[in-house]
């Protein structure tokens, strides 16, 4: 038999147990505590009931804030940028902290009211489209970034339910329009966008937060060539000129001539990179190096030093400059001509069409076109700036095209080659790529391409200071810091024609001459006459602006004044 726990085992029921029973039952009568003691456990469970629906709900809301990106969530905060500084450790963008505003319309009580409360503050937000936002069920709904902290004490103290704010990174940038088109700008979520910002983020930041590390603390600052304090002098100088001379553009630059460092770049009209938006205008542009123009006659310098290091041309050779050039129907004319046999001295600092033009066709297309690809006029710029274009070539190289691109025109490029070109025409004649970062000489010479001669560079810097001291760069000297330099005036094409009215100006500058330290470029667009009845060449004003910078950069760049005479050797002129 099997055997049953006592609690199991079952008592057969017959009729006299089941009806003895049953009497039992009915005369059982429930006392007044039974009553109040199952109404006690009723309420504890209704009680219970309530409480556990609170902390269920309390539970869900708490794991709804994790999914919709509340408070506390990672992924509302704008990703964290190292900072960016100059040469001297001077700070050109860092982040700082800043709230952001957004709403929960899941828990807010009553949208119109919250609607109307929101537009005593930022007025904006009293449409229609908030008021039917805030009347969903949606977790989380952005209503202001980058609100002021005038405006966050204002709206935090109406205290409306489900209104909140974030604290985000925000990128400020201490020198503002001084540095726009270095450092560029990020967007509204603190991604760069323009500038060294897209270079960063392009070369690995965008890495570093696409892995989750966006709100990574303590980045290693970025230091850049840039020196501050020389990029105001030029923002200064090349803004202050383009005034003067009622111009409606200008562009300036300052080189490294021996590490390819760029110490300063700017352009005007600029713009604030702590307002992106003003970058939306079409006129500002970084004509510096975003910008092609046809540089007129500072290609002049190029083509003699082709000319020289060919072997085909002499310092001391001379070409018919008597009377015009006439190639393919084409006259070729002097601007202010000798009407004479020039030597190559005279060609430079006379700025012969003719002189130069002939130069070219001794070298001839093929070695033409060499030479510009050889120092780099014929391709992009190889740099970190993004902001930079592609030169714009002639489509047929023929003799008519020779001649008009030896003296800067059929060709258009951007300043910043201009001036690497012309850095690799003074310095040895060395072409160093271009670099917005730290380099040391040994680092450049290791990287550098000999593109001509020692001897060719050394008899360019003699023609650089003989047109300062005898030519149309008169207005470039600066006592003490023997200036060389080029100037080059371009008409400008208006309606597929040259305007006799309008030109690009520009002079290209180089100190001190012996052994050229740094290289200045400035270019100004449509110049006109400081006044009535003045020149409005470039020797007249891009010079005049070049001279002004480096006489304010010279002593901060530790560049020492000489007043000797040493290196000094005139050669006869004929005038």
């Amino acid at each position: 038999m099997r055997l049953l726990p006592a609690f199991l085992s079952k008592t057969p029921r017959t009729a006299k147990t089941a009806g003895a029973a049953a009497p039992a039952r009915k005369a059982r009568v429930r006392s007044p505590g039974d009553v109040t003691s199952g109404r006690v456990v009723l309420a504890m469970l209704a009680f219970g009931l309530v409480y556990g629906a609170i902390i269920t709900r309390l539970v869900l809301l708490g794991v709804a804030d994790e999914a919709t990106g509340g408070l506390g969530s990672r992924g509302m905060t704008a990703s964290s940028r190292p900072d960016i500084l100059d040469r001297n450790g001077e700070v050109l963008a860092t982040d700082i902290k800043t709230a952001s505003l957004y709403a929960e319309p899941r828990r807010v009580v009553d949208p119109d009211e919250a609607t109307e409360m929101l537009a005593s503050v930022l007025p904006e937000l009293g449409n229609d489209k908030v008021r039917t936002a805030l009347s969903s069920q949606a977790g989380f709904l952005w209503l202001k970034r980058e609100v002021t902290p005038e405006q966050q004490e204002q709206i935090f103290n109406l205290g409306i339910p489900g209104i909140k704010f974030e604290s985000e990174s925000r990128r400020f940038y201490p020198g503002g329009r001084t540095v726009g088109y270095v450092t560029g700008h990020v967007n509204i979520d603190n991604k760069g966008i323009a500038g060294i910002e897209k270079y960063v983020d392009d070369q690995w930041l965008g890495d570093l937060h696409a892995l989750g590390f966006a709100s990574t603390p303590n980045l290693e600052p970025i230091r850049l060539a840039m020196d501050l304090r020389v990029q105001h002098v030029v923002h200064h100088e090349i803004a202050t000129g383009m005034q003067r001379y009622h111009a409606i553009a200008a562009a300036g630059i300052v080189l490294n001539a021996k590490t390819g460092e760029v110490v300063a770049m700017t352009s005007v009209p600029d713009y604030d990179p702590n307002n992106p938006a003003e970058a939306l205008d079409p006129n500002r542009l970084n004509r510096a190096s975003a910008g092609v123009f046809e540089m007129g006659s500072t290609f002049k310098l190029f083509t003699t030093a082709m000319a020289l290091d060919s072997g085909l041309v002499r310092l001391n050779d001379s070409f018919d400059a008597r009377s015009a050039l006439r190639v393919g129907g084409f006259t070729i004319n002097d601007f202010h001509g000798k009407h004479r046999v020039l030597t190559v001295p005279e060609i430079f600092i006379y700025s012969s069409n003719i002189g130069t033009a002939r130069q070219a066709l001794k070298v001839g297309l093929k070695g033409q076109q060499e030479f510009l690809k050889r120092i780099g006029l014929m391709d992009k710029v190889p740099t970190e700036l993004p902001e930079v274009a592609l030169p714009i070539l002639p489509r047929r190289w023929s003799d008519l095209v020779g001649i008009t691109v030896s003296f800067g025109h059929g060709i258009s490029v951007t300043p910043l080659a201009t001036a690497v070109a012309a850095a690799a025409i003074m310095n040895g004649g060395y072409l160093l790529p271009p670099t917005f970062f730290p380099r040391s000489e040994a680092e450049a010479q290791s990287i550098g391409k000999r593109v001509l001669s020692e001897q060719t560079s050394k008899e360019m810097r003699y023609l650089m200071r003989l047109n300062v001291t005898k030519g149309s760069g008169k207005r470039a000297d600066v006592p003490g810091y023997r200036v060389g330099g080029k100037t080059g005036t371009a008409e400008k094409v208006v309606n597929g024609r040259y305007s006799s009215n309008k030109r690009r100006n520009a002079f290209i500058a180089a100190f001190p001459i012996e052994d050229p330290e740094y290289l200045v470029l400035v270019v100004l667009d449509e110049p006109e006459p400081e006044k009535p009845g003045m020149g409005a060449t470039a020797g007249v004003n891009t010079a005049q602006m070049a001279g002004a910078i480096i006489s304010r950069v010279a002593p901060m760049l530790g560049v020492t004044p000489r007043f000797d005479n040493d290196g000094e050797q005139p050669i006869a002129v004929n005038y």
